[in-house]
């Protein structure tokens, strides 16, 4: 797989095709133990053993589990959107609460959280504007790479909206963006090339001018044919 700057790359497959698991691969081998392959990054290799080293080297990875895995729901606004990058407001192993509360406030407004205060528990607020709190939290590493993974699923068609914005903000800035979504129309829709996954394998890639439901179910359906003979 290769992403280029300012692109989105597309992935998607049916339940159970290995796309979460390929995107905690490489993201600091976060899933699995025998992992084998190559990361390269600016055409440097590199040897991520955990989440903390992908961080270093520019890669977030935004969970599709956003209240199991990606906030802590009883904690404000503002301890969510640092959680990743605590270096960026402590000194000396304590934290700054004033600039943490600041960074906070920059991501609410840039991000038009629908929030009263960044002290707002992130529990207390929409499934979209918790997804907002979770990109934050990920932008505020300033990441090179970013890998959403199932970035609008339980939101509304509003917030669907402003988190595609908030994609197309990050690209035209030089990201990397790597999405993964069942929702095959926003996987076209949003995507400049898309690979397609069956059975933990990429069995296609195709163009965003190529790429249409028809083409992308029958490379998997031949995928699958292909197999069983």
């Amino acid at each position: 797989m290769t992403v280029h700057k300012g692109e989105v790359v597309g992935i998607y497959g049916l339940m159970g095709a290995g796309r979460t698991e390929l995107a905690m691969s490489i993201f600091g081998r976060s899933y699995g133990s025998e992992i084998t392959g190559t990361l390269l990054i600016n055409g440097k290799e590199m040897i991520l053993k955990n989440p903390r080293e992908a961080i270093n080297a520019h890669l977030a990875y935004v969970t599709e589990d956003r209240k199991g895995n990606g906030l802590v729901l009883s904690n404000p606004i503002r301890v969510n959107t640092s959680l990743a990058n605590m270096n960026g407001v402590s000194k000396n192993g304590v934290i700054d609460v004033d600039k943490e509360y600041q960074v906070a406030v920059e991501y609410k407004e840039k991000l038009r959280t629908k929030t009263p205060s960044v002290e707002q528990n992130v529990g207390n607020l929409s499934g979209g504007n918790q997804q907002k709190v979770l990109l934050a939290k990920w932008m505020f590493t300033d990441p090179d790479i970013l890998i959403l993974d199932e970035p609008t699923r339980g939101i509304d068609v509003g917030a669907k909206y402003e988190i595609y914005c908030i994609i197309n903000d990050l690209v035209k800035a030089g990201k990397s963006v790597i999405m993964i979504s069942s929702e095959l129309p926003e996987v076209i829709g949003m995507s400049d090339r898309i690979y397609i996954m069956n059975e933990g394998k990429f069995v296609g890639e195709m163009k965003a001018e190529d790429a249409t439901q028809e083409n992308i179910m029958a490379c998997i359906l031949q995928s699958g044919r292909g197999e069983e003979a």
